[in-house]
């Protein structure tokens, strides 16, 4: 852990649903110089509750694109849509203009959509060599991935490409679609939500910087935020939680 990670434990889902909900409406109220915030977006059910609390606070939407960190390869009115979720819970229930959220086109082809993810980013977020977002929100599977960055898998070590396709042939959805490593940890800040007993070890190993487990590897340029449960937290020392 360093001096820029955070670690903050709440007592449950709605407890960290609010806390979430207000540190990203603190992005879109901190937007400079007239620039839109740039936030991507997580899938997942942790993240779904902050969307909804989310759409109930009032900041000026017009000051913020949205984009996805991850995607399924689906259509986007399939219930297995990072974007369908997202547009259900929050991005249909705020004020937003067409061009201000951008998709990653799970439709395509793998190779397709990632492509065109990587295209899209390079336009609309400034940074060089990497785009540098506002926030990157996270969550995390029981088994220490985070975004459709898995471990073992040779998407962790890309160093060159903005998105690449990922085949998880064991999974419902086996092709997705994800930001690499290096585009996550040029972001300003990353906000990790984690709920769950069955993710506490991996809550640990993670903090820790395990490098075995993808959720360890995150080193951003900014501030590391991990907001979890209680439950999620169970493992960690007392010395750890701030």
């Amino acid at each position: 852990m360093t001096d820029t990670t955070e670690i903050v434990v709440v007592a449950d889902l709605a407890a960290l649903a609010d806390e979430a909900a207000a540190r990203i409406e603190r992005v879109v109220l901190d937007a400079r110089g007239g620039e839109p915030a740039t936030i991507a977006l997580a899938g997942g059910g942790t993240p779904r509750a902050a969307y909804q609390q989310l759409a109930g606070r009032c900041p000026p939407w017009g000051r913020v694109r949205f984009f996805f960190g991850d995607e399924r390869c689906v259509p986007p009115d399939d219930e297995a849509s990072n974007y369908g979720m997202a547009r259900e819970a929050l991005l249909d229930r705020i004020p937003l203009r067409p061009e201000q959220v951008h998709r990653v086109l799970g439709e395509l082809p793998p190779e397709e959509g990632a492509r065109r993810g990587e295209e899209d980013l390079r336009a609309s977020v400034p940074g060089s060599p990497w785009p540098v977002f506002d926030m990157v929100l996270l969550g995390m599977g029981p088994d220490g991935h985070t975004a459709s960055l898995f471990p073992g898998a040779p998407e962790l070590d890309e160093r060159e490409r903005l998105m690449v396709p990922v085949h998880r042939p064991e999974m419902p959805q086996p092709w997705r679609v994800t930001m690499t490593m290096p585009v996550i940890n040029a972001a300003r800040q990353v906000l990790m939500v984690v709920s769950g007993s069955q993710k506490a070890p991996m809550v640990r190993r993670a903090i820790a910087g395990d490098a075995d487990i993808p959720a360890g590897r995150l080193r951003p340029a900014g501030r590391l935020t991990w907001l979890v449960t209680e439950d999620a937290a169970a493992e960690l020392e007392r010395e750890d939680v701030g």
